[in-house]
């Protein structure tokens, strides 16, 4: 296939739309931008060679002028001097320079024009190759936030499952344990303390009333 039908296909083609109906849609804008960056590898060889082409025929076009100029000085000496049949040779050869030129002045002119179209084209294609990288960018992130949102679930699932739960379980039931151990290894000081204060406050209220009741024996 050539570079320019190539080049045909590749603009006119939908990347978005092929994209969609791909099955393996990173795979294939990896290929398309590897065939548009091909592509303008090669345009951009062609414009170059079209541009090498211009300047040599610019140089014969220069240099068929300088001959124009040189026989038209030739046939103005030859006239100067006299002789009508060398000035004649020499029109004759500064026309043919002449006819050489004009036709190197259209080729120089047609160059122009293919130059000129491949530069239009050169920018055109690296057009859509940035957008194809653009979109390349875009699906490499849609493709890791979707691994993120794949791992989260399975870390969701993993936190729901049975043997998670029962580690909880376990687990707790090992602070509680702890704890319970913690509550029985503390000092008892503070408790009988309290527990001496309450026996002192409840033997004055035994005093009183044994005193009561001796009175009341006594009456």
């Amino acid at each position: 296939m050539g570079v320019f039908t190539r080049f045909k296909d590749i603009v006119s083609a939908n990347i978005n739309s092929m994209l969609d109906r791909a099955e393996e849609p990173e795979k294939m804008i990896r290929l398309v931008i590897q065939e548009m960056e091909e592509t303008l590898v090669e345009i951009k060889a062609s414009c170059a060679g079209l541009m090498a082409d211009q300047k040599r025929i610019v140089r014969e076009l220069d240099q068929n002028r300088a001959r124009m100029e040189h026989w038209e000085g030739r046939a103005a000496l030859a006239m100067d001097r006299g002789r009508e049949d060398l000035a004649r040779e020499a029109l004759l050869e500064k026309i043919e320079a002449q006819r050489l030129a004009d036709g190197l002045e259209r080729e120089v002119d047609r160059f122009s024009v293919l130059i000129e179209q491949a530069r239009e084209d050169i920018e055109l294609l690296e057009g859509k190759l940035e957008s194809a990288k653009e979109r390349q960018r875009s699906l490499v992130k849609r493709q890791v936030r979707a691994g993120q949102r794949m791992q989260a679930r399975v870390n969701v699932t993993r936190a729901q499952s049975a043997d998670v739960l029962k580690r909880f379980d376990q687990f707790e039931h090992r602070i509680e344990r702890m704890e319970v151990e913690a509550e029985l290894a503390a000092p008892r000081r503070g408790r009988d303390l309290n527990q001496e204060f309450a026996l002192l406050e409840g033997g004055d209220e035994v005093e009183a009333q044994l005193a009561s009741m001796r009175a009341a024996r006594q009456k």
